[in-house]
């Protein structure tokens, strides 16, 4: 079985003078330059692992906490970060993972956690959430402005798992139900909407206007970051949010347990299989045909989390079942004995690929389905440890 503190010596080899770089499958730094989700999501693992009071965490993740506050990806001038070394735009899927790295390293003590999360907070609420859409826009330009059309569901969602992060980190009473009320405006036009409306087949982008675009990326539907059709593993991942954002309200509408559900079924049911093969397709058609049939490490991850919270809430077995099954399907296709991490790629009979991803990225995804597994529900993963 994975075990974490495997993958977290993995993930600790990505470490770089100024942040944390983008890991080969041999555990190696690959020559391409860094990237703000990448030193992001390894500064929230490694927070992750403070709190675990794994030895020499909390000195990668004051590293981390340091490249994003005062490093190369930080914009001095106009404020906010940079995607990566060689693109200067300002993305709300990178800024919603500032905002995580500041909220886990907060709640974890690390020192600079606090003035992180305060500042990549201010530039999410400032540029990037847009209060009478109850969504986040998408991409600015390098200085601010110039505000593209495109809207995304995907960026939305890392947003929703941000403000709960940051909720259960700030002091402000105010301010943290503020930020619950804003993740619980974004998933109901998600989730309740937009998937509910289209029986469960959730769109990912939109217009300006938050009209869909279904045929968005039809002529590159292997897209990393904006595929065409139905990302499998968003749906379980936005199940999983559902769950952790009705934790942590007070009282919660019961549609947020409902639709994680439905959300849920619908996923492992039109997913697992789809063209014959064990295992989940990257991409579905809006008829329910694979796409893109390779098999993403991620998307086996986030099925596992989400079967694990709902075996959790709902105290069904089938779910413990799934989250059981899947798991072992991971450790016998996906786990590298030689790295301690999962392959991040493979075809639908299982070899090694990288048709949208090379080598083994970083350690997010892996590190909270190992997390998640027996662990209570709360509206953070961070708050979950504490």
């Amino acid at each position: 079985m994975t075990d974490l503190h495997g993958l977290l010596d993995f993930a600790a080899r990505s470490r770089l003078p100024d942040g944390f770089g983008y890991l080969g499958s041999d555990g190696t730094v690959l020559p391409r330059p860094q990237e703000t989700w990448i030193v992001a999501r390894m500064t929230h693992v490694f927070g992750l692992a403070t709190l675990l009071r794994r030895p020499g965490a909390d000195e990668l993740a004051r590293h981390g906490v340091a490249a994003l506050r005062g490093g190369p990806l930080r914009d001095a001038r106009h404020g906010g970060w940079r995607a990566a070394g060689d693109d200067g735009t300002k993305a709300a899927y990178v800024h919603a993972f500032a905002v995580l790295a500041g909220a886990t390293a907060t709640t974890a003590g690390v020192d600079g956690g606090r003035a992180l999360l305060e500042e990549a907070l201010a530039v999410w609420q400032g540029r990037f959430w847009d209060a009478d859409a109850g969504l986040a826009v998408d991409e600015w330009d390098a200085g601010w402005t110039r505000l593209s059309g495109y809207r995304g569901a995907n960026a939305n969602m890392h947003g929703v798992e941000a403000v709960l992060a940051a909720a259960d980190a700030v002091d402000d009473a105010a301010l943290a139900d503020r930020l619950r009320g804003q993740a619980l405006r974004s998933t109901e036009r998600v989730v309740h909407g937009f998937a509910r409306a289209r029986d469960w087949r959730l769109p990912e982008h939109f217009t300006s206007a938050w009209e869909a675009l279904p045929d968005h990326n039809r002529d590159r539907p292997a897209d990393p970051f904006q595929p065409y059709g139905v990302t499998v593993g968003h749906q379980f991942e936005w199940a999983r949010l559902a769950l952790h954002l009705r934790a942590a309200l007070p009282d919660p509408p019961a549609w947020l347990l409902d639709d994680a559900v439905a959300l849920f079924d619908a996923a492992a049911t039109r997913g697992w299989a789809a063209d014959g093969a064990d295992g989940f397709p990257y991409t579905l058609d809006w008829d329910d045909r694979p796409v893109v049939g390779a098999r993403m490490h991620w998307v086996l991850c986030e099925a596992v989390a989400a079967a694990a919270v709902l075996a959790r809430v709902t105290g069904e077995v089938r779910y413990r079942q799934l989250a059981d099954r899947w798991r072992a399907h991971g450790e016998e296709r996906f786990a590298d004995p030689v790295t301690g991490s999962w392959h991040h790629e493979l075809t639908p009979s299982g070899e090694v690929a990288e048709g949208t991803w090379a080598g083994q990225p970083d350690a997010y995804h892996l590190a909270q389905m190992l997390l998640v597994a027996d662990r209570p529900v709360r509206g953070s993963i961070a708050a979950a440890l504490r």
